[in-house]
């Protein structure tokens, strides 16, 4: 195999000259990783350890290699972890089940009020006409039935995906973005969802001065380091940017910035010789002319460079380089190395040639003056720790799964504030040393997990699962897919992401960004939200109606208290805008400074269910109200204020479930669509008390104190509904 080359198949190297592979998409490992046949290696290795092996899919990035076949097809890691995901099926979403359940809570209770209402109507009436019997039965299981609330739920959550969809988070199954607002735990990759995903200088060490910001500067030292990062360098400049190993593109961005542009570099300091990286020698030489003669540029592993060099360049000045500034080279690259940095070591030496070609051979990588040290690293977003407080604050737990090395891994993650000791870190091998029992023992305090393998990416998701969280699982590689299939949320990467990690995700983060997801959270705990509020409406509203009509027929069996076409129009009337409307309410406050809702409850939970039950008895009560006065002049005025009860009840419990808090100190205008669902059902009601329409619905004229009558009552349900949600919200603030 040569550069370029992927691999067919999973290999053992027989002999490598020079050889790396990237594996990123397999291991999660964000560099390319050096190969070697002389090493032996214990079986448990991890995948992203295992330098003698190559893995199916990977591609040779650089140097050749010879390799025998140990694998193929569904024996290969990557065809593992095709039959992973072959075996894993997706769940129904919390609020699926909910509904399912709401679903058969419904049909029992219609059954049976339908029944009941049905054989009230023949046994009670003198004169039974069974045809009207059923069609009250029928009227009544209408009225019972939400009918519009799978099309509201769909509605809502399809703006929701709108809306998501403007902040660079794609919902792929529409299910998902309720599911998002009850995330306990969200599992995140670190490469380019947690970091920029592009090697940075972040650190130098020059001129016996330690920088942990690196900045530009004019003097002598600088001028060398800069010149050894881009001289002694193998990427190439192109008008997308710069192409090559990502370690060295960060150093040509760096010098770049600081007006030593690559192009113009190598025109002017012509490369007239080199000795190509070797990853045993862990050095690359570049000779160059210059104004001041020929010389020569390495740089390499810091310990390997200092052994190489005699000299020291220190004030302008090349000096012997003597233990003690050995020892603060050496204390520099320590500082960095605990840092999670990845550290070279850059040197020069002044070469006695006016040739133009040096021969390879004839370069000597020995008495090097020492220039410098620069500090790299992939760093974290600038937006990511703000996320990841956001996230601590919604009492979600963030945790960080890579295939990085765990001090790079423990690095990050403390910026960012997902871990504070190192203690919190845990390897792919100690996991699997681990039984259920132990680890599920230890599992809240672990914050990373480095160096995984794709079976500690689902065993961790399952374990979490299997302890009654939701979790959100992110990846971009192939090694990620099925964690995430398995996962309530699989989130993937839209830019890094492979195609089988996007075809299995729930969600597609369009800038790869952890940021967006906590967006996603916030939107989807509205939605869920706005959805109870939904139910809780359309539930009231549907046994206010229920409960008139059964108890109507009890009390009243002398009289038709509503026809079957009158219900069917409040439904309609109530049922629809109004429903979509409280779907469209903005998120409350505070709302990311709460808890995730646990997986275990339901939409009745947290006093909604009492609400509930509460809220239809009292809009029972006020619609059989207006019944029995309106009785008193005859049964069609009755009938009719009841009618306009109906819906005004309905009208005013909107204006106050629409928020948990109170209605008088909650902005009211700021949903202008329940104002305008409102304004719509006032409008058709008009039309019925003007027009003859009222006539073919079955409903007479109405006094001014009649209207009077009916709009008080119905307003009573205002203050009424306050006082429930005060009670509730105030024994659920003690129950805590």
């Amino acid at each position: 195999m040569e550069a370029g080359d992927i691999l067919p198949a999973d290999v053992r190297f027989l002999e490598t000259a020079n050889t790396k592979c990237d594996e990123s998409s397999l291991t999660g490992e964000s560099v390319a990783v050096d190969k070697k046949a002389d090493v032996v290696l214990d079986p448990k290795t991890p995948l992203g350890d295992r330098k003698n092996c190559g893995f199916k899919g990977s591609v040779l990035t650089i140097g050749r290699a010879t390799a025998v076949v140990v694998a193929t097809g569904k024996d290969t890691e990557l065809g593992k972890i095709a039959t992973m995901l072959s075996e894993t099926k997706k769940e129904e979403t919390p609020l699926q089940k909910n509904i399912k359940a709401v679903g058969k809570i419904i049909t029992v209770i219609v059954l049976v009020v339908a029944l009941i209402t049905f054989l009230l109507e023949i046994f009670t009436k003198p004169n039974p006409d069974i045809v009207e019997a059923f069609l009250t039965a029928v009227a009544i299981s209408v009225a019972a039935i939400p009918e519009s609330l799978p099309a509201v739920i769909t509605i809502i959550m399809s703006f929701g995906v709108a809306k998501l969809s403007k902040k660079k988070a794609i919902i792929k199954r529409l299910h998902a973005v309720e599911t998002l607002g009850s995330t306990q735990i969200i599992c995140s990759d670190k490469t380019g969802t947690l970091t920029q995903n592009k090697m940075t200088v972040v650190s130098l060490y020059y001129n016996d001065t330690y920088y942990d910001e690196a900045k530009c500067e004019q003097s002598s030292e600088f001028d060398a380091l800069i010149k050894t990062m881009t001289l002694c360098n193998d990427s190439t400049k192109t008008k997308d940017g710069f192409v090559g190993d990502p370690t060295e593109t960060a150093l040509c961005v760096f010098s770049s910035a600081c007006g030593l542009d690559k192009v113009e570099a190598e025109e002017k300091f012509v490369r007239i010789g080199e000795v190509p990286f070797d990853s045993n020698r862990k050095l690359m030489t570049t000779v160059n002319k210059t104004s001041n003669g020929v010389v020569s540029y390495t740089k390499g592993a810091p310990d390997v460079v200092l052994s190489r060099c005699t000299k020291v360049l220190l004030n302008g000045k090349i000096v012997d380089l003597d233990k003690s500034l050995k020892q603060k080279i050496n204390d520099a690259n320590k500082k960095m190395g605990d840092n999670a940095l990845r550290v070279l070591g850059c040197a020069i030496k002044h070469l006695d040639t006016n040739s133009n070609f040096v021969q390879t051979e004839k370069i000597s990588e020995n008495d090097l003056v020492f220039v410098g040290l620069v500090g790299m690293i992939d760093p974290p977003r600038q937006e990511a720790k703000l996320a990841v407080e956001k996230c601590k604050q919604a009492k979600m737990i963030p945790i960080m799964i890579t295939g990085d090395h765990a001090n790079t891994a423990f690095a990050i993650a403390k910026q960012i504030g997902i871990a504070e000791k190192q203690s919190q870190v845990i390897l792919g091998s100690q996991l699997d040393e681990l039984s259920d029992e132990e680890y599920k023992k230890i599992i809240y305090d672990i914050r990373v997990y480095a160096r995984v393998s794709p079976e500690n990416k689902v065993r961790i998701v399952k374990t979490f699962k299997s302890l009654g969280n939701v979790v959100a699982m992110t990846g971009d590689g192939v090694n990620d897919a099925p964690s995430l299939k398995t996962a309530d949320i699989g989130v993937g990467m839209g830019i890094t992401g492979t195609d089988v990690t996007k075809e299995v995700a729930d969600m597609l983060v369009t800038d790869d960004n952890f940021a967006t997801i906590i967006v996603a959270v916030e939107e989807g705990r509205k939605i869920y939200t706005n959805i109870k509020k939904t139910i809780s409406f359309l539930l009231s509203a549907n046994m206010g109606e229920i409960l008139s009509l059964l108890f109507a027929t009890i009390f009243f069996p002398q009289y038709v208290f509503l026809l079957p076409v009158q219900i069917l129009f409040v439904n309609l009337i109530t049922d629809s805008l109004p429903a979509v409307a409280l779907g469209l309410e903005p998120p409350e406050k505070n709302l990311m400074q709460k808890p995730p809702r646990e997986s275990k409850k339901t939409v009745f939970s947290d006093g909604t269910g009492w609400q509930i039950v509460i809220m239809g008895i009292m809009q029972t009560l006020a619609i059989l109200t207006c019944f029995v006065i309106g009785e008193k002049t005859n049964q069609l005025v009755g009938t009719t204020m009841a009618f306009y009860s109906l819906n005004l009840v309905q009208l005013f419990y909107l204006l106050s479930i629409r928020t948990n808090t109170s209605f008088f100190v909650n902005n009211p205008f700021k949903n202008k669509w329940i104002w305008i669902s409102i304004g719509v059902a006032v409008v058709v009601m008009l039309s019925l008390a003007i027009t003859p329409l009222g006539v073919v619905l079955g409903l007479t004229t109405l006094s001014f104190a009649q209207w009077l009558i009916v709009f008080g009552i119905s307003f009573a349900l205002l203050p009424v509904s306050e006082v429930v949600k005060f009670v509730i919200n105030f024994a659920l603030k003690h129950k805590k």
